[in-house]
């Protein structure tokens, strides 16, 4: 990619999220994310070009210095900082305002700095097998995994019900979303390929900004924040039925759109618990205190567990994001008292701010510091346990991407050896994206969102407006009639 020959008609928008824009080359597998700033510092950018250079480095160091350690270099791609011409990145943020959702122009595309970041698009992977069916890309954002313990909150509702499951409560009482998913990310986390299993089909009814599906680099699938239009099943059963008219036995005209999804959501639970490359994933770990990975707000019924296989991989993208995620082990409630101390000692003494890395470098030394927490009561300490927390934070908030390239071959499935049937063969590839550090003064927001959400569930006690649970769609409305063997296969 020559920077200096740069033409903007060879990208296109692809994708924005709160603080930065994704447009993608439409030949090369690349994509270059682009600050954003509030639309009323448009004339006055908030941050000189060096500063932009630096936050956008500190986000490559951070995830290749900090998050690669810990979640595993094999699902990074940290990227690189790229200066283009101004004139490129002026006609580039022209060209894709009209594609840009109206809720998301209160912030408009960084076009003074010239600084982007520069990443493989993992919408099209360049997976080695000569295929002429375009890769399936899942994204999904699975959010926290585990209840936090009792000693540290205040409401013991929170040590039943997930933050996910109240925060859909709150986000549908304030009219972010029309109707509450009734994903439960501590299924996804579970290990267990019935809730697995469960957890994945509820993002498919309700994928808000949880899930996204790509068929050759362009999204076939996914959810507008606000709308109330109902998803196309029908659409995305069109764009699936030619990955799994293999085999099976069945006569491919007849295929049910229920036995489609079945089999989509089962290729994508393997992916989950393989070891990010497409092999077998490594020793069964179990989860960590069993009474923190079921939540009271999930559907799934416990009796429908036929073997109590609880435990994800220990070389699973799900078992890495979860380890990390549980840095956090004070919750935010715990670590508050902390962070305000904190603040006082920067207040007091400014200079320290940079010998406590409080905004970077992230670097090994940053990473030493988190991973060497003691239980000493010092500054230090305090320093410690807030980067863990902002660690544990990000993991929160990342996404999953698995990239599924059909092989035209046919793999036997642990589950499907009972019914003697086959999967498709897939090559897949396991990535994890957003993986921005989370600022030092974010941490007062963070408190008081907790505790709006808290009150929100504790004040509806759980029951939501009329009309705000997901319909189901006709094809897994069929699929519930049905005896539950065929939608949870027997392990």
């Amino acid at each position: 990619m020559e920077v200096d020959k740069m033409e903007e008609n060879d990208w296109k928008y692809h994708g924005e999220g709160n603080k930065s824009l994704v447009v993608s080359h439409v030949q090369l597998s690349r994509v270059l994310r682009l600050l954003k700033y509030p639309a009323e510092d448009s004339e006055n950018p908030p941050q000189t070009a060096e500063q932009a250079f630096r936050q956008i480095q500190n986000i490559v160091d951070f995830s290749s210095n900090v998050m690669s350690s810990l979640l595993g270099e094999k699902f990074i791609h940290s990227g690189e900082v790229v200066k283009l011409p101004l004139e490129f990145v002026r006609q580039l943020s022209i060209k894709v305002q009209h594609q840009r959702p109206a809720w998301r122009c209160d912030k408009v595309m960084d076009i003074y700095s010239g600084c982007a970041l520069c990443l493989p698009n993992l919408t099209s992977p360049a997976l080695h097998q000569p295929t002429h069916t375009p890769p399936l890309c899942i994204e999904i954002k699975p959010k926290c995994g585990f209840l936090p313990s009792t000693k540290h909150v205040s409401k013991d509702i929170k040590t039943k019900v997930c933050r996910f499951c109240m925060h859909q409560h709150y986000k549908v009482a304030n009219g972010k979303w029309k109707r509450r998913s009734l994903y439960c990310p501590l299924d996804l986390f579970s290990g267990n390929r019935q809730r697995m299993h469960f957890a994945i089909r509820h993002l498919i009814e309700e994928p808000q900004n949880n899930f996204k599906i790509f068929k050759g680099g362009q999204c076939i699938y996914s959810s507008k924040e606000g709308s109330d239009d109902s998803l196309d099943m029908n659409s995305l059963l069109h764009h699936l039925r030619p990955y799994f008219l293999y085999g099976n036995n069945r006569i491919n005209s007849h295929m049910t759109g229920k036995t489609v999804l079945n089999d989509f959501i089962q290729v994508l639970v393997n992916a989950l618990m393989s070891g990010g490359g497409g092999g077998d994933g490594g020793e069964v770990t179990d989860r960590p205190g069993e009474g923190r990975s079921f939540c009271e707000a999930s559907l799934f019924n416990k009796e429908r567990i036929r073997h109590g296989s609880q435990g994800l991989p220990s070389d699973s993208v799900l078992f890495r994001i979860l380890q990390t995620q549980m840095l956090d082990t004070l919750d935010i409630e715990g670590l508050y008292p902390l962070y305000r101390r904190l603040e006082q000692h920067l207040h007091d003494f400014p200079k320290e701010r940079t010998r406590l890395q409080i905004d970077g470098p992230y670097n090994e030394a940053f990473l030493e510091k988190l991973q060497k927490c003691s239980t000493e009561d010092s500054v230090e300490d305090a320093a410690a346990k807030v980067h863990q927390y902002r660690v544990a934070m990000t993991a929160k908030d990342c996404s999953i991407m698995v990239a599924l390239v059909p092989s035209g071959e046919e793999e036997n499935d642990d589950e499907g050896l009972s019914r003697r049937l086959r999967l498709p063969a897939f090559s897949y590839s396991v990535s994890i994206l957003d993986l921005d550090p989370k600022p030092f003064d974010s941490i007062a927001r963070q408190l008081r969102l907790d505790q709006k959400i808290v009150s929100c569930y504790l004040r509806t006690g759980g029951a939501l407006p009329k009309g705000s649970l997901p319909t189901l769609p006709g094809i897994f409305a069929a699929a519930e009639r049905d005896d539950c063997t065929l939608l949870f296969h027997p392990m």
